[in-house]
């Protein structure tokens, strides 16, 4: 085995260019031939003084052996590449002067020294497994490669995306997890280990630039996969924040943080989904973006159906975005930006919640009967908001209590002007509470200074002190009963967990980029993958299993590919590259899935 430096020509521009070959010279039919064993490619960096000491190393690993002669550390690094490699793509029984295929279908019987045995390269394979057979069922790879993708661009795709799927981080993360932990080269016929950082932003950046027609091919696959119809469009933002300084995205911005980051600058990014989780639509707005704002630049060209619903959160269910709802022929079921609470127990009806709570439904039309009030009461959240007023009152009537003291000493406080001062500040800290009070001050005769400081408890009616658990819906669909309304502004809480997949699971945030495309094509790469992983677990939930991706993940990615070698009686070392068994919890998910348990086959070579 050596390696051999070829001229050759490209066919179409005529240009001579060289490649270098692991080739092995054997004797067949009494003439000495050449097989080229593997491609090393136009780029091979290695010096040619190296390459005495690299094949033998690779051949030493191949066979089982430890390195006799110590290599520089990229030396070695590359002997364990090429060797996987020819493991992978020369899997045959390579004899002396003669190549002989081991291949059948048959039992493949050998005599080997079971002590001799050592397992190398193991590399995870279950969620590449899971996403890559999820991306071909959709038809993925092959759009990428009719939108002008290459083989090498496609495969640094898709290993952006099942990275972020697998190993959540930044690309520089993904980078290091598909060249040292993951067997997703192996299942691609591709090899990640000589990859460049670059070449995985470089697909960021070619995704980004198609991603209109991206997000409309998956979610016109996903609806016919699953037969989905489109009636009911679900619209919310959030956030994600920076490490580091930023200087060159101009979208970067600071804003109110969802993660109470105020130190940090912020992106927003906004997703349009149906009903049944999948992203319709994404797109990254300035970090201080106002919410209201934003929806128009969304729904407009989205060819959603005329008179979809819309459902969306209170802080985007503006006069304005209603009346432009209205005025492009959507319907909207969104929670109410009015203040007043105006249950009527007498009047609602009754209703059980999925996890069994009862709630209390109270429906009012509107005078021109053109909108209708959904008054909601929920027991559950009666007493959070119960428990949240309790301990804003409480707080207020100690900071109350507390400026009463310092009326009292001597050297306190007593200016009223400061002493209202500071009840205002109060005021501001506990969050509406102050309303329900009446202060009264008692003042000297120069009306200066105060002398006593009370006060009275009087709730406010239709506000959460008098009516905790209660909240308002407002939708243009007037024939729907109370229970259909409630049930489908439900699902607003599915867009919720979906935020809460993309930051927690999926490695949203936070961001390391400085270009504005490169922030927004890790955004973008987090959608895919939530995508993909929706796919997943809409096909596990058809067969009764309703796991977290967090919980899925765990368990896919315990399967190893590994390599065993084994001396055989006959002196030669026999490779076997194949997955582990599945677990027994990963059994099911497989079943279900319709996977081979066996990702990326058997593969064996006798040297």
């Amino acid at each position: 085995m050596y390696i051999r430096r070829v001229a050759t020509r490209n066919k179409t521009t005529g240009k001579r260019y060289f490649t270098h070959r692991v080739v092995r010279t054997e004797r067949v039919a009494n003439k000495v031939r050449q097989f080229t064993l593997l491609n090393l490619g136009r780029h091979f960096a290695v010096a040619q003084e190296d390459w005495p000491s690299l094949c033998p190393r690779i051949e030493e690993i191949l066979t089982g052996q430890a390195g006799l002669l110590s290599l520089k550390p990229e030396l070695e690094e590359l002997a364990q590449r090429y060797a996987a490699q020819l493991l992978l793509r020369q899997s045959h029984s390579v004899e002396s002067g003669q190549a002989q295929r081991s291949r059948s279908t048959g039992p493949f019987f050998i005599e080997v020294d079971a002590d001799s045995l050592e397992q190398l390269r193991p590399r995870s394979v279950g969620v590449e497994h899971a996403g890559l057979s999820v991306m071909r069922e959709l038809g993925f790879i092959e759009h990428l490669q009719a939108l002008g993708f290459n083989r090498a661009q496609c495969a640094a795709a898709i290993g952006n995306v099942i990275g972020r799927m697998a190993a959540p981080g930044s690309e520089l993360a993904t980078w290091g997890w598909l060249k040292n932990e993951s067997a997703l080269g192996e299942i691609l016929d591709f090899d990640f280990e000589g990859i460049s950082l670059m070449r995985l932003y470089r697909a960021s950046d070619l995704l980004l630039r198609h991603q209109a027609k991206i997000e409309t091919f998956i979610f016109e696959r996903v609806c016919s996969l699953f037969a989905l119809e489109c009636t009911v469009t679900l619209y919310d933002l959030t956030n994600t924040y920076f490490e580091g300084a930023l200087k060159g995205n101009p979208k970067v911005a600071r804003g109110h943080s969802k993660e109470k980051r105020s130190e940090s600058v912020l992106l927003t990014l906004g997703l349009v989904l149906d009903a049944s989780g999948f992203v319709r639509r994404s797109q990254v707005f300035a970090g201080n973006a106002v919410e209201a704002r934003t929806l128009e630049a969304m729904l407009q060209g989205l060819q959603a159906p005329r008179g979809a619903l819309v459902v969306m959160d209170r802080g985007i269910a503006t006069e304005h975005n209603l009346t432009w709802l209205r005025a492009q022929g959507y319907r909207y079921l969104v929670v109410s930006r009015e203040r007043t609470r105006q249950f009527d127990p007498l009047q609602a009806i009754e209703i059980t919640a999925a996890g069994g709570q009862c709630i209390r439904l109270h429906k009012v039309l509107s005078p021109d009967a053109q909108e209708v009030r959904l008054y909601c009461h929920s027991p559950g959240r009666e007493q959070k908001e119960t428990a949240i007023v309790a301990r804003l009152t409480q707080r207020f009537e100690q900071g109350l209590a507390k400026l009463c003291e310092g009326l009292a000493k001597p050297r306190g406080e007593k200016r009223l002007v400061k002493i209202t001062e500071r009840i205002g500040r109060l005021k501001e800290k506990c969050r509406g509470i102050g309303q329900h009070y009446r202060i009264e001050y008692q003042t000297e005769a120069s009306g200066k200074k105060l002398k006593a400081l009370t006060w009275t408890k009087e709730p406010v009616p239709g506000t959460l002190m008098s009516d905790p658990g209660v909240y308002c819906l407002r939708s243009n669909e007037t024939s729907w009963t109370p229970e259909q309304l409630w049930r489908t502004y439900v699902t607003l809480t599915d867009l919720e967990s979906v935020f809460r997949s993309l930051k927690s699971e999926l490695g949203l945030r936070p961001i390391f980029h400085h270009k504005e495309a490169r922030s927004d094509g890790h955004l973008f790469i987090s959608v895919l993958a939530y995508q993909f992983v929706q796919v997943i677990r809409s096909r596990l939930a058809d067969r009764g299993i309703h796991d977290s991706w967090h919980s899925l993940r765990k368990i896919l990615r315990v399967q190893r590919r590994v390599t065993s070698s084994f001396n055989t009686r006959a002196g030669r070392t026999l490779n076997v590259r194949k997955a582990s068994l599945p677990e027994l919890d990963l059994a099911p998910l497989y079943a279900a899935l319709s996977l081979d348990p066996n990702p990326g086959g058997t593969k064996k070579l006798i040297v």
